[in-house]
């Protein structure tokens, strides 16, 4: 028998939802077979099957979020039978409905002798303490609106409180209170005398169709949304902004662009030029390559570089291990597959992991420049904006140069701003005087 477990798709995931299922008990799967969908704020993807066999049980239904690592589900490797949970439960229902049912006359009686004693609403017995783990997040949504824990219902494993429980609850909340908190009835006022009679208001037009619609987060999105304001909140977030010229990237480019088409299936874009270039500028500055645990800085000894990528309904962040072992070809080619696989839902778990640097290219949608917030717990995120011919002065006199903005968004608390902008510097020197061959 094999546990399918709620895989952590990110370092700072401690719960996923469940979306949906696509095999059923007692269907057959294959090892690495698409087995459920995941929503996080880091992916919504397939999780595979670790085992071939059959889909014995299901534990999690669909829609349900629970905590990393959580049992969701069993598969039978021999290829027996799925247990039968519901059979017993059905099986017994005819034993329960033989028992003799109680006599409604005692039961009125007792609620009738208890009718004169005032129920004791004032001193509501003490609630049990929630039922196991906490995550973080439950915990910061407890500590924002005041909330006693003990009251949440938990629909978790095992009871956990969920961040959906909390939400539930809250939700919940102001419509309760809000219904003893009516204004008292306004005293009797004498009628006033009737002056003349006027003409009663022609009655408004039935309003039409609602303009304005309105529809719930996705999961992936509200993943998404937390994850932001927590590295906001985290980080203290400061931006530089350099003005790069690109002329001699962009000359490399034109020459191989139609080669690498004909040769690899792919375009060469100006992405893999800027990675190479964070890469070696990350060597020589390794502590934008490190991350902050509480009092501690964890320096990395590799370079894996996350890119970020648009999804229909979000954003993703695949990382590209050992990115300083990869030329520009090599990159090129991570960024294709990466991209691709996120796209169509094939990403692996371990491949949103473990990125200690990362690269958002707002630039490809024509954005100038932006202000990109920190993927935690790294410490730095680099920003590529559109590349444009644009007018420059050279030597006093006016030239038409490939011009490109990064901005470099990083950690206060850890990276002050000199040592921000030499990095930015040794990354602009490499991109200003390029030579290296991209294959």
């Amino acid at each position: 028998m094999t546990d399918v477990v709620m895989p952590q798709m990110g370092e700072s995931i401690v719960e996923g939802t469940l979306t949906k299922w696509l095999k059923k008990p007692g269907d057959r799967v294959e090892r690495d077979e698409p087995l459920f969908e995941i929503s996080t704020d880091k992916v919504d993807t397939e999780i595979p099957s670790p085992a071939a066999g059959t889909l014995s049980e299901v534990m999690v239904e669909e829609g349900k979020t629970v905590g990393i690592n959580t049992v969701v589900a069993r598969i039978e490797e021999n290829g027996g039978a799925p247990a039968a949970a519901k059979p017993p439960a059905q099986a017994a229902q005819p034993a329960a409905a033989t028992s003799p049912e109680p006599e409604p006359e005692p039961v009125v009686e007792a609620a009738e002798e208890a009718a004169p004693a005032p129920p004791a609403a004032e001193e509501p017995a003490p609630a049990a303490e929630p039922a196991g783990p906490l995550s973080p997040l439950v915990r910061k949504l407890a500590r924002e609106h005041n909330l006693d824990l003990s009251r949440v219902t938990g629909t978790g494993a095992g009871g956990r409180i969920t961040k959906q429980d909390v939400e539930g609850y809250l939700a919940a909340r102001p419509a309760a209170a809000a219904e003893p908190v009516r204004p008292p009835a306004p005293p009797p006022v004498a009628p006033a005398p009737r002056i003349a009679a006027t003409p009663a208001p022609a009655p408004l037009a039935p309003a039409g169709p609602a303009k304005t619609r309105v529809e719930p987060l996705s999961t992936m999105r509200i993943k998404i949304a937390e994850h932001m304001v927590l590295s906001k909140r985290t980080s203290a977030h400061v931006t530089t902004i350099h003005r790069v010229d690109m002329t001699a990237v962009a000359k490399m480019r034109e020459r191989n662009k139609a080669a690498f088409q004909a040769n690899y299936g792919f375009n060469l874009t100006y992405l893999p030029f800027v990675t190479r270039a964070a890469v070696v500028a990350l060597r020589q500055f390794p502590l934008l390559n490190a991350s902050l645990d509480g009092n501690n800085i964890i320096y990395h000894n590799e370079i894996n570089i996350g890119i970020a990528v648009a999804l229909e309904n979000g954003l993703i962040v695949p990382v590209i291990r050992g990115a300083d072992e990869k030329n520009v070809l090599g990159l090129q080619r991570a960024v294709v597959d990466l991209a691709a696989r996120a796209r169509s839902r094939q990403l692996k778990p371990d491949e949103v992991l473990g990125g200690t640097f990362s690269i958002t290219n707002f630039g490809s949608f024509g954005s100038l420049v932006g202000t990109p917030i920190i993927n935690q717990p790294q410490v730095a995120i680099l920003g590529v904006g559109t590349v444009d011919k644009t007018p420059v002065v050279i030597n006093d006199a006016i030239a038409i140069r490939s011009i490109c903005h990064l901005s470099l968004s990083f950690d206060h608390r850890l990276i002050d701003g000199a040592l921000a902008d030499q990095f930015m510097s040794k990354l602009k020197q490499v991109l200003e005087g390029w030579t290296e061959e991209v294959q």
